[in-house]
């Protein structure tokens, strides 16, 4: 009987996430960087002597070579590009911080092998960032997530109108709405956050650090609430993660 050859590929990603299948094997989740996401079987990884070694480890940006699988895909080589993991899970707040990027990640690329290179290099530089600690945690997990919504198309609304469009600043913001919201379509219940948290919000989008780390811890907090609360909305259930972080 003739069978179909498998499909060889080969591409480098990050791994968001690992479960346990079988005694020895394991699968694991990947964000690739021109595949989009990935879910392959590491065979005998969980072994002493397992030739992938650590590489397969939550946070190892790897580079892997794939056989096309009926259900999953099967690693038969990976390589280590930069291993994360050691220095962002020895600094508590990174490693809260890089939980929330890793699973933010898998949820916002719910579809499978649907190339997106935006949030694949959104998330190498996020945890490059926090493993180099050259950025305080809390507000690179905020840039993450705010340009993860961008690029899933949930950008939120920090100037004009999310709804009418209307020319702002506005001091109204409404989650539902999708941000900052003018006094016409301003819903019941909407937020009145400071405009220095709008200001802060605006910075961490389009990567302005310096005034992003001119901000005080008031309006972190506030900003941080807005971000999480708008994902969550988006998402339509929260993550596991998010509460988790340290953000002192």
């Amino acid at each position: 009987m003739s069978t179909t050859p498998q499909a060889l590929y080969r591409d480098e990603g990050i791994v968001l996430r690992t479960q346990k299948l079988g005694e020895a094997d394991r699968i694991i989740t990947v964000l690739t960087r021109r595949t989009g996401k990935v879910r392959a079987v590491a065979k005998g990884v969980r072994r002493t002597k397992s030739k992938f070694g650590a590489r397969l480890e939550p946070f190892s940006h790897v580079d892997l070579q794939l056989y096309t699988g009926r259900n999953l895909d099967i690693v038969s080589q990976a390589e280590s590009i930069r291993a994360y993991g050691p220095d962002v899970v020895g600094d508590y707040r990174a490693y809260t911080a890089g939980t929330a990027v890793l699973e933010t990640a898998d949820r916002l690329t719910a579809e499978e092998k649907e190339p997106s290179l935006r949030m694949f290099l959104l998330v190498v530089g996020a945890l490059r960032t926090l493993a180099d600690a050259s950025r305080p945690a809390s507000l690179v997990l905020d840039a993450f997530l705010l340009r993860a919504m961008s690029v899933a198309g949930w950008e939120p609304a920090l100037g004009d109108c999310a709804r009418c469009g209307e020319a702002g600043p506005h001091r109204h913001f409404s989650v539902p709405a999708g941000g900052s919201v003018c006094p016409s379509c301003r819903p019941t219940g909407s937020a009145m956050p400071s405009p220095v948290t709008i200001d802060l919000m605006e910075a961490l989008l389009s990567g302005d650090w310096a005034r992003a780390e001119a901000s005080q811890g008031a309006n972190r907090r506030e900003g941080s609430g807005l971000i999480a609360a708008l994902l969550q909305w988006h998402l339509e259930r929260g993550l596991r993660s998010l509460p988790l972080v340290d953000r002192t």
